[in-house]
């Protein structure tokens, strides 16, 4: 019977990080599906969603111990099947002068609406005039049942003016 893990990952960054995660995921007769990986605070970290037959998670576990042993923390967690998705998604993007607080903010208007956030990344840039720091944020928003897009922007814009951001909410 087949099954889902998730790969958890963090260490020093290096080459052949990738290279050692793929070849555990294979020596394990694990399928690789989908990572975000990537490059935060000078270690390499993100997750992997492999695909394998249950009676080999053992055998990935004695090939993620392998990795360990090269200094890449790895974590083996399983998947969870979860039913179908309901309610419209929406693309939000954020751009603003940095500040601390900006993700507590609008993680609190998101969360206080029961809106689910599939995706979320940040980052920040040099503002081109005045080489300030802009803070970005993009995220995909899973509504629930019932909420509507026009509801969630208008949450949003509520505090886009304390905060001094621009935002964008559009259908996904």
């Amino acid at each position: 019977m087949a099954s889902s893990v998730i790969l958890s990952v963090i260490g020093s960054d290096r080459p052949g990080l990738t290279e050692a995660l793929a070849g555990a995921v294979l020596s394990a007769g694990g399928n690789w599906l989908e990572s975000h990986l990537s490059r935060l605070g000078g270690l390499y970290v993100g997750s992997v969603l492999v695909a394998l037959e249950s009676d080999s998670v053992d055998r990935l576990l004695a090939a993620v111990r392998a990795v360990d042993a090269q200094g890449l923390e790895v974590r083996v967690a399983p998947a969870v099947e979860v039913p179908g998705a309901v309610g419209e998604t929406l693309q939000f993007s954020l751009v603003g002068q940095d500040r601390p607080g900006i993700v507590r903010q609008v993680t609190a208007v998101l969360s206080g609406l029961d809106v689910n956030i599939e995706t979320f990344e940040t980052r920040i840039s040099a503002e081109p005039h005045s080489g300030g720091q802009l803070f970005h944020m993009e995220a995909q928003l899973r509504l629930p049942a019932g909420l509507r897009a026009d509801a969630v922007q208008a949450a949003l814009e509520e505090i886009s003016g304390e905060i001094m951001v621009d935002i964008a909410v559009t259908a996904a």
